[in-house]
């Protein structure tokens, strides 16, 4: 089966409980597909919660969930040894950090300390517990979520090596009137999560990752990205601009993209559609410019600045 129809396959699934998210489920798709993490902003009643675990289940994967506030543990994420009086000998007792789909909940309410006890999970996709290393089993994906009208009150800004490990972050937008009407009629009674099919196994991501690496970037396509990501490091407004692993994550993010779409080959638009999500929480503005600008305004407006080559007609 091709992408496009395992693609539409999860969409559909995905949208008999979830309404009108498309577009965030095929940036998940992209996210899943190279071993990406996802920072969700949005306020409060959404979908966030429901949207994670809608996908944890259309893909066979084990959803858990941690609500952060400020007295959570890294020990509460991790996993701890506990003596058992009974056998006389300490237990491992992994965290929920050891599943498929972690949502990690109002992640910047928590210490700066527990935050970054996510941070070897994410990277090297393992956690170690008192000294005993435990491989995560793929996939493997963190879905972190923040309110940005409470960034102030109670929060603590997630720091920059935090950031830069964030795939993509994803804004989820209010739903338009058609789609806040047919929610209405579908969740009036409730909403069931356990009605949603296994669309892709274990094996179906597997192959699809591997699919996913053959997809060509031509030198015209790496000159285009790489100026963006250059652009940024120079920009008069950007304090600091995106690191290596940034561009790296823009690479795979556009390859992503035309995977999803078909194509073999990755096209300007590619990139250029793919950069906000990408680039938006790894740069830091200037004091003076963030007075005026957010960090996605100034993408926006640097991306509009470049004009895409030739072979964007393509």
């Amino acid at each position: 089966m091709e992408i496009a129809n395992k693609l539409e396959l999860l969409k559909n699934e995905i949208g008999k409980i979830v309404i009108g998210r498309q577009h965030e489920v095929e940036m998940m798709a992209i996210s899943l597909l190279n071993d990406g993490h996802i920072l969700m902003e949005s306020v409060p009643g959404t979908g966030k919660t429901l949207l994670a675990k809608t996908f944890a289940s259309a893909i066979s994967g084990k959803f858990t969930r941690i609500q952060f506030t400020p007295d959570v543990l890294p020990s509460d994420v991790t996993g701890i040894q506990f003596f058992n009086p009974k056998l006389q000998e300490f237990e491992l007792k992994p965290g929920p950090i050891v599943t498929n789909i972690l949502l990690a909940d109002e992640i910047n309410r928590a210490t700066p300390r527990t935050q970054s006890s996510l941070l070897e999970a994410m990277e090297e996709h393992q956690v170690t517990i008192d000294g005993h290393t435990i491989p995560l089993k793929s996939p493997f994906l963190v879905i972190a979520t923040q309110n940005p009208v409470e960034s102030q009150q109670g929060t603590f800004q997630l720091p920059v090596a935090q950031m830069d490990r964030f795939f993509m972050k994803l804004p989820l937008e209010y739903p338009n009137a058609d789609q806040e009407k047919e929610m209405i009629r579908k969740h009036r009674f409730g909403s069931a999560v356990s009605s949603v099919a296994p669309v892709l196994t274990e094996e179906d991501i597997t192959i699809l990752k591997h699919e996913l690496k053959t997809v060509k970037l031509s030198e015209t396509v790496q000159e285009y990205l790489l100026s963006i990501t250059r652009e940024t490091r120079n920009h008069p407004m950007i304090e600091l601009g995106i690191s290596p692993r940034g561009t790296l994550a823009l690479v795979k993010a556009a390859q992503g993209r035309a995977f999803i779409r078909g194509r073999n080959y990755v096209v300007p638009k590619d990139v250029k559609e793919m950069a906000p999500f990408v680039m938006g929480h790894r740069i830091y503005l200037s004091a003076e410019a963030s007075l005026t600008k957010t960090p996605e305004k100034v993408v926006e407006e640097l991306l509009e600045s470049i004009p895409l080559p030739v072979e964007a007609e393509v």
